[in-house]
């Protein structure tokens, strides 16, 4: 790297993942819209012809009149060659196929399970993760032999279980995981406050928050805007459209897109915890008892959201893969625009170029002194140069402590049974899911079918 004047050229980074039809594009577009950073991007993919259209597209970029900065993107065959003089990793894969997806998410519905996603927790969750920590496990190795001082960026489900693979293998490792869930629930209050005081031009920057908890599972227990507290306006809030649902004026109707809601959800947990839940209705729905939210299709509709099912996402594939052809082929012009991640934000704060405050996920150090310490948790942290500082968050709220305490046992015990192959104690997370309601014997011949579905992916020694 060099650094000149308020700039950084050379910036090397390794994309495991590379062949992305969405995230890379994302990246893309937020790499060539900042000034102050220049470099290489090595696009690594299982995919290779993947990995090499997004090279012609990403190069592509460099002839666009808009940009303010210039990238070279370069497919490469190995994570070696990725990753080798890396300053930055970014991982964004998917953990198989949508054939195994499709298990996760549909197969526990013929026992009456219902997942809006499939990817955190509940029965696909965990067994997404025990086909992902095999993959995670091969990554921090390779980051430890070839760019062990690099900082990692995960963005890749489940979260927690992706990062605290990364540190029970390579513990010295530089990494974090970036989500956007908090990012909705600010927008929801900056709604909220143009809603109740006329207020325009309310961002979500401008609200503060104190966030806490574990991935697709936080919760604010501070929200200010300009220093006033936001929580008695939020009452009041939730109480005019707890019916109703409240759906902001940007956004698809969620009968129209299962990954919007009315955050009917949300409101509920407010009125029963008194904490504002600040993640999404989906997320938040399988986070919590299985029959409050998601006991049947029916019941889903009445709280305002979506199911969102594999085949929506094959179909997207689809239209992404001609996308992909057409912006390969000049057919389709590359549209710069903002993305709201703030993986580059981070980038540069590491740098040393800015300083930035966000929500991150990191290993407990007592940032929540009621979590076990090791625990990857969410919490705001301080970027600077070469450094992430977690903020004291405080402990999580008596109301929902043992909600989030089930799903952190659960996820430590999955990253356990992962990296040894001990399926008897994976089966002990899964059924310790609140999801799981089924009687003892229908919960193990649904894990096993599910293990079925998933076990080209799982180790040899997996029994």
């Amino acid at each position: 790297m060099n650094y000149i004047e308020n700039k950084v050229e050379d910036v090397q980074i390794a994309y495991i993942g590379g062949g992305s039809r969405g995230w890379a594009w994302g990246l893309m577009s937020d790499l060539a819209s900042e000034p102050s950073l220049s470099g290489t991007v090595r696009l690594y993919d299982i995919d290779m012809h993947a990995a090499q259209t997004n090279e012609i597209i990403g190069n592509k970029l460099n002839e666009l009149k808009d940009i303010q900065a210039h990238w070279n993107y370069k497919a490469v065959s190995s994570l070696k060659e990725a990753l080798t003089g890396a300053d930055f990793v970014v991982i964004s894969i998917l953990p198989g196929t949508f054939k195994e997806m499709y298990s996760d998410v549909h197969t526990p519905e013929k026992y009456g399970i219902y997942q809006a996603v499939g990817d955190t927790v509940g029965p696909g969750g965990y067994i997404r993760a025990l086909r992902t920590i095999p993959m995670y496990e091969e990554i921090a190795l390779a980051i430890k032999a070839y760019s062990p001082a690099a900082w990692v960026i995960n963005y890749t489900n489940p979260m927690s279980i992706c990062v605290k693979t990364l540190y029970k293998v390579f513990p010295e490792i530089k990494a974090f995981g970036c989500c956007h869930e908090v990012f909705g629930t600010q927008k929801l209050l900056a709604s909220m406050i143009k809603e109740v005081t006329g207020t325009p031009n309310v961002s979500r920057q401008d609200i503060k928050i104190n966030v806490l908890g574990i991935n697709h599972f936080t919760w604010i227990t501070e929200a200010t805007y300009k220093g006033k507290d936001l929580f008695p306006m939020y009452e009041s809030f939730v109480n005019q459209f707890y019916e109703t649902g409240f759906e902001e004026d940007d956004k698809d109707h969620w009968m129209n897109n299962s990954f919007e809601s009315a955050q009917r959800v949300k409101f509920d947990l407010f009125k029963r915890f008194g904490v504002i839940a600040a993640a999404g209705d989906r997320h938040l729905a399988e986070a919590v008892n299985g029959k409050w939210y998601l006991k049947d299709p029916e019941t889903v509709a009445e709280w305002k959201f979506g199911l969102t099912t594999v085949d929506w996402r094959i179909n997207d594939l689809n239209s992404r893969l001609e996308r992909s052809t057409r912006l390969a082929n000049g057919e389709e012009a590359f549209e710069l625009k903002e993305t709201g991640e703030e993986g580059v934000l981070q980038i540069k704060a590491l740098l040393g170029l800015t300083d930035l405050v966000t929500n991150v996920n990191i290993p407990n150090t007592g940032q929540i002194p009621n979590l076990p310490l090791g625990t990857i948790v969410e919490t705001n942290a301080l970027f600077r140069k070469d450094r992430v500082e977690p903020i004291m968050a405080g402990n999580i709220p008596n109301p929902i402590y043992g909600m989030v305490a089930t799903h952190v046992s659960n996820q430590e015990t999955i990253v356990e049974a992962g990296l040894s192959g001990n399926k008897k104690l994976a089966f002990s997370a899964f059924i310790n899911d609140p999801l799981v309601t089924l009687p003892y014997a229908e919960a193990e011949a649904l894990f096993e079918e599910m293990l079925n579905n998933t076990r080209k992916y799982l180790p040899k020694n997996f029994k």
